[in-house]
């Protein structure tokens, strides 16, 4: 059976719209695009996906400060006004518990369906006992009873994840709030471990393209994805037929292919704004450092090879 809960869909982790310019430390907002993020969300909405994540890895999140963040999510949900059923999930994650717990109300009071928190990623040795505290304070302070929590494991890059205890305890004590989890581990066995452990009560939205078929065939709940800027129509078709039964074998191929070419393109904020920008008409957005733009050379040889996977 696959799962039913309102999280359940196809989301992109939407990069951050920002105009070509130097920092002004008098104004941090200076080069947001705020201008372009209804375009952008409604862009993603048209092409199959039920809701964005903004401020995740491909946004770029651990680079913007509060007040960046805040003048972002509110661009977003004044866009959530005029579209009630598409979804936002904004990263709040921080090392720092206030900052997180601020950050968090703060999407919630502008309404936000969900909170996507990495665990504090600076204390690589914390224990599922420091973890569960952290996040059970989290919630408490700043997780409405109707509202919801998603984890957000990536162990390769956050150093530090989600073990099954701790997803069990932290379930256990909030069945309606602690949602469940965005898995970016690219683990197989894991994505079979979750199903079998949890069943659909765990929202599991899987971080690799790639595995959507296998994670939802495993009761997941559906994936946020970086190659969703670009490719939800194909995610939204193995997400589709999933759910009805139907033979997906063909767009998950080509889900497979597209994920793979991006994959040679590191890294996938830079690689998705050259390409938004040459396919689709948006502004030629910048990365923060310490990202760096890609060179125009692989700019030609990515979107000549990316065209031809859509052919």
């Amino acid at each position: 059976m696959t799962s039913t809960h309102p999280l359940a869909g196809v989301y992109a982790a939407a990069v951050t719209p920002l105009r070509e310019a130097s920092l002004n430390r008098d104004d941090l907002t200076s080069n947001l695009d705020l201008e372009s993020v209804p375009t952008l969300l409604n862009f993603l909405a048209a092409r199959g996906c039920h809701g964005a994540v903004l401020f995740g890895t491909t946004g770029e999140g651990p680079s913007f400060s509060p007040s960046e963040r805040e003048a972002l999510m509110r661009a977003a949900s004044e866009y959530r006004d005029q579209q009630p059923d598409f979804r936002l999930i904004a990263g709040t994650g921080t090392p720092s518990l206030s900052e997180t717990i601020d950050l968090t109300k703060l999407a919630f009071d502008l309404g936000f369906d969900a909170a996507l928190v990495v665990p504090p990623y600076y204390f690589r040795k914390a224990t599922d006992n420091g973890l569960f505290a952290w996040f059970s304070e989290l919630i408490r302070k700043a997780v409405p009873a109707d509202k919801y929590v998603v984890g957000y494991h990536f162990p390769s890059v956050a150093g530090i994840g989600f073990s099954i205890e701790l997803l069990t305890r932290l379930k256990d004590a909030f069945p309606i709030q602690f949602a469940g989890i965005k898995d970016s581990s690219h683990d197989v066995d894991l994505a079979h471990n979750l199903g079998e452990k949890f069943g659909s009560d765990l929202v599991v939205l899987t971080g690799t393209d790639t595995y959507l078929q296998m994670a939802m065939e495993n009761k997941a709940a559906g994936c946020i994805t970086a190659p969703a800027n670009l490719i939800s129509p194909d995610l939204r078709d193995v997400w589709d037929g999933v759910r009805a039964g139907q033979d997906i074998s063909e767009a998950q191929k080509r889900v497979d292919e597209q994920r793979h070419i991006l994959e040679k393109y590191p890294p996938f904020p830079s690689t998705l704004k050259a390409l938004l920008h040459r396919l689709h008409g948006f502004p030629r957005w910048s990365v923060r450092p310490p990202l760096e733009a890609i060179s125009e050379a692989i700019e030609e040889k990515m979107v000549q090879e990316f065209e031809y996977s859509q052919v």
